[in-house]
């Protein structure tokens, strides 16, 4: 039988050709990820979340650091919070335990790097975790008090973080922007009436839908910066 030599070449041409053309996208894609991925590496985020409290600054900076393992008391987010080791009080090397769920499987050991009571700023960090989209080795946060002359004072957070996979970053932040804000309005509440806003509770519900409804919900400042490197 006669073989058409002409349909022949052709063939093995557009085979070769095809071949070539996926080795070449398959090689793009995995340089253009290897750049992206190089990028994200050196990124990480800045938030800054603050909120007036409406309470002198000596009672805020006792609630949100003074009472450290007690964060439970006021942040809607946190089932649960306990010392694990250190002092038993807010002060450099005293450690946390905070759950964020009912069953205690997504939660962080935390622990206080660095005080400076009379400025009223705290450097807090995550030491390990559990169910959290985190680079801990550059992930902190800066908790801070202003007293504001009035009787009244700002509370914040200044919060470094890097996701890890890195894409994660823009995915997350809405969610950490949300939950610091309400920790603050949590704080807020607790400091001016005494009742706890535990997360899961029927109480943090009912606070959360009461700042809502008469919009002091959205009565924070907040900004958000790119940054690279790594965070210190």
């Amino acid at each position: 039988m006669a073989v058409d030599r002409t349909n022949y070449a052709t063939m093995r041409f557009t085979s070769r050709t095809y071949t070539i053309l996926i080795l070449s996208i398959i090689t793009v894609l995995a340089f253009s990820l290897s750049l992206a991925g190089q990028s994200m590496a050196k990124d990480y985020r800045k938030m800054t979340i603050t909120r007036t409290i409406n309470a002198p600054a000596e009672r805020v900076w006792a609630a949100l650091v003074g009472d450290y393992g007690e964060i439970s008391n006021f942040s809607p987010f946190i089932y649960t919070s306990n010392y694990e080791s250190g002092s038993l009080k807010g002060e450099v090397g005293a450690q946390r335990k905070c759950s964020f769920n009912a069953t205690g499987s997504r939660w962080t050991k935390e622990q206080i790097m660095e005080l400076d009571d009379e400025n009223m700023r705290m450097k807090n960090v995550i030491v390990e975790a559990q169910k959290f989209p985190l680079e801990l080795d550059n992930t902190f946060a800066t908790y801070f008090v202003v007293d504001n002359g009035d009787g009244t004072a700002t509370a914040g957070y200044e919060f470094n973080f890097r996701t890890s996979p890195a894409f994660m970053g823009g995915l997350v932040t809405g969610s950490f922007k949300s939950s610091l804000n309400e920790t603050l309005i949590g704080l807020d509440h607790y400091l001016a009436t005494g009742e706890h806003v535990t997360g899961g509770s029927d109480n943090a519900r009912r606070v959360l839908k009461l700042y809502k409804s008469d919009d002091r919900y959205g009565d924070f400042a907040y900004t958000l910066v790119k940054m690279e490197g790594k965070t210190k």
